[in-house]
């Protein structure tokens, strides 16, 4: 006969598995990517927030990058190996505080299920160096209904050039 004191010490254990299951972090070596850097050279070319966000998967503080308000028209770069990765033609302002696309340029994302805390969500990262950029989302407008809300440390701005 199960004893209360196992039911109680089952549970705790498994509610404790569950949550540093949900706190884990992601790792992005089990991919392979066509720029790769040592750790050591990440830090040294990165700011600390974008080693923090790119390499790390951390997310900046809402409402803090210049790239939430940016409106001019142009490209956004991956911080990290400067592949192209977003138009301003699909950016629009999802009210949520980090810059928001509808659709990304072809070919320039990975995807993967990210299940930290305790949600499951579609992580998007670089497809060339594998920097995390941010999550995306089903509640975005039209055409595709998508919002990729990306951080803003984790990319560059180019405008376009003038006509």
């Amino acid at each position: 006969m199960t004893s209360r004191r196992f039911f109680l010490i089952s549970g705790t254990a498994l509610v404790t598995a569950a949550m540093f299951r949900g706190f884990a972090p992601k790792s992005i070596a089990a991919e392979t990517f066509e720029v790769t850097k040592t750790d050591a050279e990440w830090k040294a070319m990165l700011t600390e927030e974008q080693y923090r966000i790119l390499r790390h998967e951390d997310t900046e503080h809402p409402f803090t990058s210049a790239l939430n308000t940016e409106k001019r028209k142009g490209i956004f770069h991956c911080a990290g190996c400067n592949l192209p990765v977003y138009s301003s033609e699909t950016k629009f302002d999802s009210g949520t505080g980090w810059p928001s696309f509808w659709e990304a340029l072809p070919d320039a994302i990975g995807k993967r299920e990210d299940t930290s805390l305790f949600m499951v969500r579609v992580e998007c990262h670089c497809r060339r160096c594998g920097g995390h950029l941010g999550h995306i989302f089903d509640d975005g407008p039209q055409p595709t209904g998508m919002r990729h809300c990306i951080n803003g440390m984790a990319m560059t701005f180019k405008p376009a050039a003038a006509a």
